[in-house]
């Protein structure tokens, strides 16, 4: 059973804050709404507050309600199964749409910083650089610590300030190259488990295309839940927080792979720039086949609930891409 199945289940238990605050003092309203912000709770109706059921929301609903009665107000908590007017999934939708605010929010400073960092001269300019940087990585870190879905947003959040703490680490001499990273040479990348998350998408699918396609076509791949995975020995992982082989800077996982792969295809570069577009949403490359290829991935995922699925219905879709850049150069 893979994460959207678990998080669907019928038995899916919420625990629900239903409070009333005074209406003075007015600073007291806006600490018990940042006191919501900060333990990731989400609304669902105007006073009515879900957070996913477990011991850890539960205590921090409780030390809220403590907080409210104290303040004044009325308050209390419950747990519950969604029937109606509201499903499970739309309830995951709020917090998925909350985390990727705020990822977003983080993402656009460090874009910002990061296109001002070759200007940065003086030291206090770059100890100012240093500070924000850290800034960035505990917010990237709180707000990780409240995304109980796996919001799509962290990837890239994760990989632009990574991408900005490696300029400043070249910049002061302090970076050095690992020796992982020396190894992910085109010969060493074959005979690899290579590892995923689970539900696949457009980037994931890509990328598995390319590994059987142009790498290792007895590739084996394997699908593990984006969180709590313990890697194992010769397991190179993708698309994936932490791995060898994920988003850097403001390229995605497949982009990455075609650099360490050491493959220069026009084809295959044409569609790192769709795959680019539709994943990271940026716009980038403004290719137009980048609409029609959204749409057919979209579907193939739709259709296909199992990960090896998605892949042997996305292989085809990039199969066709392929030739079709193929013989469009030619």
């Amino acid at each position: 059973m893979n994460m959207d199945d678990d998080i669907i289940r019928a038995d899916r238990r919420w625990l629900l804050l239903i409070h009333q605050l005074p209406s003075k003092p007015a600073y007291f309203r806006v600490k018990i709404w940042r006191r919501l912000q900060g333990i990731g709770a989400v609304a669902v109706k105007s006073t009515v507050y879900a957070l996913p059921a477990n011991s850890e929301t539960q205590e921090d609903f409780e030390w809220l309600l403590k907080e409210i009665v104290e303040g004044g107000g009325e308050a209390m908590v419950c747990e519950a199964r969604l029937i109606d007017g509201l499903s499970d999934a739309q309830a995951r939708a709020l917090f998925d749409a909350a985390r990727d605010q705020d990822y977003e929010a983080i993402a656009k400073e460090t874009r910002a910083l990061t296109d001002r960092f070759d200007a940065i001269a003086t030291s206090e300019e770059k100890a100012e650089a240093r500070s924000l940087t850290s800034r960035l990585r505990k917010r990237l870190a709180d707000i990780a610590a409240i995304d109980f879905f796996g919001a799509t947003g962290r990837l890239s959040a994760e990989s632009l300030v990574t991408g900005i703490e490696r300029k400043l680490a070249e910049d002061t001499e302090m970076a050095k190259q690992s020796p992982e990273a020396m190894a992910h040479t085109p010969t060493a990348l074959k005979g690899r488990v290579w590892v995923t998350r689970e539900g696949v998408h457009v980037d994931r699918i890509a990328c598995s295309w390319l590994i059987r396609r142009f790498i290792d076509q007895d590739a084996v791949i394997r699908f593990v839940p984006g969180k709590g995975y313990e890697p194992k020995a010769g397991d190179l992982r993708f698309d994936m927080f932490e791995g060898e082989i994920t988003h850097e800077g403001d390229r995605c996982s497949f982009e990455v792979l075609l650099t360490r792969a050491g493959i220069a295809d026009p084809a295959l570069q044409a569609i790192s720039e769709i795959v680019h577009d539709i994943d990271l949403k940026d716009g980038k490359f403004g290719r137009e086949e980048t609409t029609g290829i959204a749409s057919l991935i979209t579907g193939v995922c739709a259709a296909n609930p199992q990960d090896e699925q998605r892949i042997a219905q996305g292989s085809s879709v990039f199969d066709n891409l392929y030739q079709y850049f193929r013989s469009k150069r030619a």
